[in-house]
């Protein structure tokens, strides 16, 4: 069964004025991993944490640094979750999330499913 689902769009020109106009910011947004990533990839993981708050209900207390986009064996995108993104996961009885990321054109795109 779906529990929720989410999605955002980001421009990547953006976030990257964002980032500059915000030193630090990052810091508060990504792990240490994904900040060494192309400013493409960062956006992206900062529009699939986005689309994870909106599907797992947009919560207060959920910390940004408590989830991480991260590859599986495969190279799919996927979620590790700790802390607070964790405790909402388990109270609402998600089972799998689903991810899935998009670049073109200066646009990023993140879909998150979550089922239980």
């Amino acid at each position: 069964m779906i529990i929720g689902i989410g999605t955002d769009l980001c421009v990547v020109s953006r976030y990257k004025a964002m980032v500059e106009r915000r030193p630090g910011i990052e810091e508060r947004l990504l792990t240490e991993a994904e900040r060494g990533l192309s400013v493409e990839s960062r956006a992206a993981r900062f529009a699939a944490k986005e689309a994870l708050a909106k599907a797992l209900g947009s919560p207060g207390g959920m910390r940004w640094l408590d989830c991480e986009v991260v590859k599986s064996a495969d190279g799919a995108p996927r979620f590790a979750a700790y802390g607070s993104v964790a405790a909402r996961i388990a109270a609402l009885e998600i089972g799998r999330i689903h991810l899935s990321l998009s670049h073109d054109g200066g646009y990023v795109t993140a879909m998150v499913v979550c089922e239980s």
